[in-house]
Protein backbone atom coordinates (compact mmCIF):
# COMPACT_ATOMS: atom_id res chain seq x y z
CA UNK A 1 0.00 0.00 0.00
CA UNK A 2 1.41 3.08 -1.13
CA UNK A 3 1.01 6.88 0.07
CA UNK A 4 1.39 9.81 -2.10
CA UNK A 5 2.80 12.85 0.00
CA UNK A 6 0.60 15.03 1.05
CA UNK A 7 -1.99 12.61 0.60
CA UNK A 8 -3.02 10.52 3.41
CA UNK A 9 -4.05 6.75 2.96
CA UNK A 10 -8.21 5.96 2.98
CA UNK A 11 -9.55 3.71 5.44
CA UNK A 12 -10.78 0.74 3.86
CA UNK A 13 -15.22 1.53 4.11
CA UNK A 14 -16.24 0.33 7.62
CA UNK A 15 -13.32 -0.18 8.95
CA UNK A 16 -12.56 3.30 10.20
CA UNK A 17 -9.09 3.31 9.24
CA UNK A 18 -8.18 0.08 11.75
CA UNK A 19 -6.95 -2.31 8.88
CA UNK A 20 -3.46 -3.48 9.35
CA UNK A 21 -1.30 -1.76 6.51
CA UNK A 22 1.28 -3.25 4.88
CA UNK A 23 4.95 -4.04 7.48
CA UNK A 24 6.71 -2.56 4.65
CA UNK A 25 5.64 0.93 5.24
CA UNK A 26 6.04 0.52 9.22
CA UNK A 27 10.08 0.97 9.73
CA UNK A 28 11.15 0.06 13.10
CA UNK A 29 13.45 3.39 13.17
CA UNK A 30 10.25 4.72 13.88
CA UNK A 31 9.42 6.67 17.08
CA UNK A 32 6.27 7.56 18.47
CA UNK A 33 5.64 9.42 21.65
CA UNK A 34 2.12 9.29 22.48
CA UNK A 35 1.37 11.87 25.23
CA UNK A 36 -2.03 11.41 27.26
CA UNK A 37 -2.96 12.19 30.21
CA UNK A 38 -5.70 14.23 33.00
CA UNK A 39 -7.17 17.43 31.75
CA UNK A 40 -5.04 20.67 33.03
CA UNK A 41 -1.71 18.07 33.66
CA UNK A 42 0.32 19.89 31.46
CA UNK A 43 -0.30 17.95 28.09
CA UNK A 44 0.62 21.02 26.04
CA UNK A 45 3.80 22.12 28.08
CA UNK A 46 4.97 18.03 27.34
CA UNK A 47 4.28 18.70 23.72
CA UNK A 48 5.75 22.04 23.45
CA UNK A 49 8.75 20.72 24.71
CA UNK A 50 9.08 17.38 22.23
CA UNK A 51 8.42 20.11 19.28
CA UNK A 52 11.49 22.08 20.72
CA UNK A 53 13.72 19.27 21.04
CA UNK A 54 12.89 18.40 17.07
CA UNK A 55 9.81 15.95 17.36
CA UNK A 56 7.10 16.69 14.68
CA UNK A 57 4.15 17.29 17.21
CA UNK A 58 0.44 17.06 16.56
CA UNK A 59 -2.37 17.40 19.21
CA UNK A 60 -5.16 16.19 19.95
CA UNK A 61 -5.21 13.63 16.56
CA UNK A 62 -8.39 11.15 16.66
CA UNK A 63 -6.86 7.48 17.59
CA UNK A 64 -8.66 6.17 14.43
CA UNK A 65 -5.84 8.95 12.42
CA UNK A 66 -2.64 7.18 14.14
CA UNK A 67 -1.72 4.57 11.67
CA UNK A 68 -1.75 6.66 8.56
CA UNK A 69 -0.27 9.71 10.05
CA UNK A 70 2.56 7.12 11.03
CA UNK A 71 3.27 5.92 7.35
CA UNK A 72 2.15 9.35 6.40
CA UNK A 73 5.29 11.14 8.03
CA UNK A 74 7.66 7.71 7.14
CA UNK A 75 7.05 8.77 3.53
CA UNK A 76 8.15 12.20 4.72
CA UNK A 77 11.39 10.78 6.54
CA UNK A 78 9.95 12.07 9.58
CA UNK A 79 11.09 9.46 12.22
CA UNK A 80 10.58 11.35 15.61
CA UNK A 81 6.87 11.73 16.38
CA UNK A 82 4.99 12.99 19.35
CA UNK A 83 0.85 13.30 18.98
CA UNK A 84 -1.13 14.40 21.37
CA UNK A 85 -4.44 12.11 22.47
CA UNK A 86 -7.21 12.92 25.01
CA UNK A 87 -10.43 12.61 26.41
CA UNK A 88 -12.35 14.69 23.87
CA UNK A 89 -12.02 11.39 21.76
CA UNK A 90 -13.05 9.26 24.38
CA UNK A 91 -15.53 7.26 21.84
CA UNK A 92 -12.25 6.08 19.79
CA UNK A 93 -10.19 5.39 22.75
CA UNK A 94 -11.35 1.57 23.36
CA UNK A 95 -9.58 1.21 20.08
CA UNK A 96 -6.18 2.94 21.01
CA UNK A 97 -4.92 0.13 23.44
CA UNK A 98 -4.61 -2.34 20.97
CA UNK A 99 -3.59 -0.09 18.25
CA UNK A 100 -0.56 0.45 20.12
CA UNK A 101 0.43 -3.35 20.29
CA UNK A 102 -0.03 -3.83 16.89
CA UNK A 103 2.07 -0.87 16.18
CA UNK A 104 4.60 -2.31 18.52
CA UNK A 105 4.61 -6.01 17.16
CA UNK A 106 5.30 -4.34 13.64
CA UNK A 107 8.14 -2.16 15.39
CA UNK A 108 6.84 1.15 15.69
CA UNK A 109 8.60 2.12 19.12
CA UNK A 110 5.40 3.90 20.43
CA UNK A 111 6.21 5.31 23.89
CA UNK A 112 2.91 6.66 25.88
CA UNK A 113 3.86 9.11 28.35
CA UNK A 114 0.41 9.82 30.41
CA UNK A 115 0.68 13.01 32.76
CA UNK A 116 -0.94 12.91 35.78
CA UNK A 117 -1.49 15.40 38.79
CA UNK A 118 -3.66 15.50 42.51
CA UNK A 119 -7.21 16.39 42.22
CA UNK A 120 -6.65 19.77 44.62
CA UNK A 121 -3.61 21.13 41.86
CA UNK A 122 -5.95 20.27 39.16
CA UNK A 123 -9.02 21.79 40.64
CA UNK A 124 -6.46 24.70 41.46
CA UNK A 125 -5.45 24.90 37.85
CA UNK A 126 -8.96 25.38 35.83
CA UNK A 127 -9.99 27.95 38.41
CA UNK A 128 -6.67 30.03 37.48
CA UNK A 129 -7.11 29.76 33.83
CA UNK A 130 -11.22 29.64 34.35
CA UNK A 131 -11.20 26.90 31.26
CA UNK A 132 -13.79 24.63 31.46
CA UNK A 133 -13.24 20.68 31.66
CA UNK A 134 -13.80 19.12 28.30
CA UNK A 135 -16.38 16.64 30.16
CA UNK A 136 -17.73 19.03 32.25
CA UNK A 137 -21.47 19.89 32.17
CA UNK A 138 -22.83 21.76 34.93
CA UNK A 139 -26.92 21.71 34.80
CA UNK A 140 -28.45 24.91 36.54
CA UNK A 141 -28.04 25.46 39.74
CA UNK A 142 -26.04 23.06 40.55
CA UNK A 143 -22.27 23.37 42.37
CA UNK A 144 -19.25 24.31 40.07
CA UNK A 145 -16.73 22.98 42.09
CA UNK A 146 -18.67 19.62 42.59
CA UNK A 147 -19.59 19.33 38.57
CA UNK A 148 -15.85 19.94 38.17
CA UNK A 149 -14.31 17.14 40.50
CA UNK A 150 -17.44 15.03 38.87
CA UNK A 151 -15.48 15.73 35.66
CA UNK A 152 -12.47 14.90 36.90
CA UNK A 153 -13.28 11.57 38.66
CA UNK A 154 -15.08 10.46 35.39
CA UNK A 155 -12.34 11.36 33.07
CA UNK A 156 -9.99 9.10 35.43
CA UNK A 157 -12.62 6.43 34.74
CA UNK A 158 -12.57 7.21 30.76
CA UNK A 159 -8.25 6.46 31.03
CA UNK A 160 -7.24 4.50 33.51
CA UNK A 161 -6.80 1.33 31.06
CA UNK A 162 -4.40 3.92 29.26
CA UNK A 163 -2.69 5.29 32.45
CA UNK A 164 -1.84 1.84 33.24
CA UNK A 165 0.11 1.25 30.12
CA UNK A 166 1.87 4.37 30.17
CA UNK A 167 5.14 5.66 31.59
CA UNK A 168 3.38 8.33 34.40
CA UNK A 169 4.64 11.63 35.15
CA UNK A 170 3.13 13.32 38.06
CA UNK A 171 3.14 17.52 37.66
CA UNK A 172 1.22 18.33 40.72
CA UNK A 173 4.22 20.30 41.88
CA UNK A 174 5.62 20.90 38.63
CA UNK A 175 6.70 24.34 37.41
CA UNK A 176 5.93 24.29 33.23
CA UNK A 177 10.01 24.70 33.03
CA UNK A 178 10.96 21.98 35.43
CA UNK A 179 8.06 19.37 33.39
CA UNK A 180 9.62 20.67 30.29
CA UNK A 181 13.37 19.89 31.49
CA UNK A 182 11.77 16.62 32.67
CA UNK A 183 10.22 15.65 29.26
CA UNK A 184 13.69 16.67 27.38
CA UNK A 185 15.17 13.94 30.24
CA UNK A 186 12.49 11.07 29.54
CA UNK A 187 13.29 11.10 25.46
CA UNK A 188 16.81 11.73 25.62
CA UNK A 189 17.19 8.42 27.63
CA UNK A 190 17.14 6.25 24.73
CA UNK A 191 20.06 3.96 25.23
CA UNK A 192 18.38 0.65 26.30
CA UNK A 193 14.62 -0.95 26.36
CA UNK A 194 14.13 -0.45 29.69
CA UNK A 195 14.88 3.47 31.09
CA UNK A 196 14.81 3.66 35.04
CA UNK A 197 13.84 6.99 36.63
CA UNK A 198 15.30 7.30 40.18
CA UNK A 199 13.01 9.96 41.90
CA UNK A 200 13.61 11.66 45.57
CA UNK A 201 10.97 13.06 47.22
CA UNK A 202 9.62 14.54 50.32
CA UNK A 203 6.67 12.40 52.67
CA UNK A 204 5.80 15.63 54.00
CA UNK A 205 4.68 16.81 50.25
CA UNK A 206 2.67 13.15 49.33
CA UNK A 207 3.93 10.07 47.22
CA UNK A 208 4.70 10.71 43.47
CA UNK A 209 1.74 9.50 41.34
CA UNK A 210 3.93 8.44 38.81
CA UNK A 211 6.06 5.88 40.99
CA UNK A 212 6.15 1.88 40.05
CA UNK A 213 7.69 1.71 43.64
CA UNK A 214 8.56 2.99 46.70
CA UNK A 215 11.05 3.13 49.23
CA UNK A 216 10.67 4.78 52.32
CA UNK A 217 14.14 5.79 53.69
CA UNK A 218 12.74 7.81 56.76
CA UNK A 219 14.13 4.68 59.44
CA UNK A 220 17.96 5.88 57.96
CA UNK A 221 19.70 8.11 60.08
CA UNK A 222 19.31 11.90 59.50
CA UNK A 223 21.91 13.97 58.76
CA UNK A 224 19.45 16.87 59.20
CA UNK A 225 20.41 16.75 63.02
CA UNK A 226 23.81 16.96 62.23
CA UNK A 227 24.02 20.67 62.47
CA UNK A 228 26.85 21.32 59.86
CA UNK A 229 24.80 19.01 57.30
CA UNK A 230 21.12 20.60 57.69
CA UNK A 231 21.94 23.31 55.12
CA UNK A 232 23.41 20.53 52.36
CA UNK A 233 21.78 18.02 50.41
CA UNK A 234 22.19 14.17 49.67
CA UNK A 235 24.37 15.23 46.31
CA UNK A 236 26.83 16.90 48.44
CA UNK A 237 30.21 15.02 49.85
CA UNK A 238 29.69 15.95 53.18
CA UNK A 239 26.48 14.04 53.29
CA UNK A 240 27.17 11.43 51.05
CA UNK A 241 30.20 10.72 53.46
CA UNK A 242 28.30 11.10 56.81
CA UNK A 243 26.25 7.99 55.27
CA UNK A 244 28.21 6.11 54.43
CA UNK A 245 29.55 5.50 57.44
CA UNK A 246 26.36 4.13 58.41
CA UNK A 247 25.83 0.68 57.92
CA UNK A 248 21.90 0.27 58.03
CA UNK A 249 22.35 2.21 55.09
CA UNK A 250 24.54 0.58 52.71
CA UNK A 251 22.37 -2.43 53.91
CA UNK A 252 19.19 -1.25 52.61
CA UNK A 253 20.20 0.43 49.57
CA UNK A 254 21.84 -3.37 49.00
CA UNK A 255 18.40 -4.92 49.35
CA UNK A 256 16.69 -2.25 47.29
CA UNK A 257 19.33 -2.93 44.75
CA UNK A 258 18.83 -6.62 44.36
CA UNK A 259 15.31 -6.50 44.54
CA UNK A 260 15.17 -4.38 41.38
CA UNK A 261 18.10 -6.49 40.11
CA UNK A 262 15.59 -9.56 40.48
CA UNK A 263 12.38 -7.80 38.16
CA UNK A 264 14.30 -5.89 36.01
CA UNK A 265 13.78 -8.49 33.19
CA UNK A 266 9.92 -8.74 34.09
CA UNK A 267 9.59 -5.48 32.98
CA UNK A 268 11.74 -5.63 29.76
CA UNK A 269 10.04 -8.47 29.01
CA UNK A 270 6.08 -6.98 29.55
CA UNK A 271 8.10 -4.23 27.31
CA UNK A 272 8.21 -1.59 29.67
CA UNK A 273 9.67 1.54 28.43
CA UNK A 274 10.49 3.05 32.19
CA UNK A 275 10.21 2.19 35.48
CA UNK A 276 9.74 4.79 37.81
CA UNK A 277 11.67 3.93 41.51
CA UNK A 278 10.79 6.83 44.46
CA UNK A 279 12.62 6.96 47.44
CA UNK A 280 11.17 9.14 49.90
CA UNK A 281 12.38 10.69 53.36
CA UNK A 282 11.04 13.76 55.46
CA UNK A 283 11.99 16.78 53.68
CA UNK A 284 13.18 14.95 50.33
CA UNK A 285 17.05 16.86 51.15
CA UNK A 286 19.09 14.19 52.58
CA UNK A 287 18.17 10.56 52.73
CA UNK A 288 16.24 10.25 49.40
CA UNK A 289 18.74 11.72 47.75
CA UNK A 290 21.60 10.49 48.37
CA UNK A 291 19.97 6.98 47.88
CA UNK A 292 18.99 8.22 44.30
CA UNK A 293 22.20 8.96 43.23
CA UNK A 294 23.74 5.87 44.90
CA UNK A 295 21.26 3.28 42.94
CA UNK A 296 21.20 5.70 39.51
CA UNK A 297 24.87 4.70 39.85
CA UNK A 298 25.06 1.42 40.47
CA UNK A 299 22.49 0.61 37.33
CA UNK A 300 24.07 3.07 35.07
CA UNK A 301 26.63 0.89 33.60
CA UNK A 302 23.83 -1.55 32.04
CA UNK A 303 20.26 0.60 31.74
CA UNK A 304 19.72 3.87 30.78
CA UNK A 305 18.83 5.94 33.53
CA UNK A 306 17.23 9.31 34.75
CA UNK A 307 17.40 11.14 38.08
CA UNK A 308 14.83 13.44 39.17
CA UNK A 309 14.99 15.45 42.45
CA UNK A 310 11.58 16.54 43.30
CA UNK A 311 12.15 18.45 46.37
CA UNK A 312 15.54 19.95 44.82
CA UNK A 313 14.42 20.55 41.11
CA UNK A 314 12.02 22.43 42.40
CA UNK A 315 13.77 24.92 43.77
CA UNK A 316 16.72 25.37 41.04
Amino acid sequence: MSVEQGNPPQPAAGDAGWERMDDANVRTNHEVILITGISGSGKSVALHALEDAGYFCVDNLPPELLRQFITLEHERFTHRIAVAVDVRTATSLPHLLPLIGELRREGVQVRPIFLDANNDALMRRFSETRRPHPLGSMPAGSDATRALADAIELERDLLADLRELSTVIDTSQLRPALLRSWMRSMVGARTSSLTLVFESFAYKHGVPLDADYVFDVRVLPNPHYVRELRPLTGRDAPVAHFLDQQPEVGEMLEQIRVFLERWLPAFENDQRSYLTVAVGCTGGQHRSVYSVQWLSKHFADRHATVVRHRELDARD
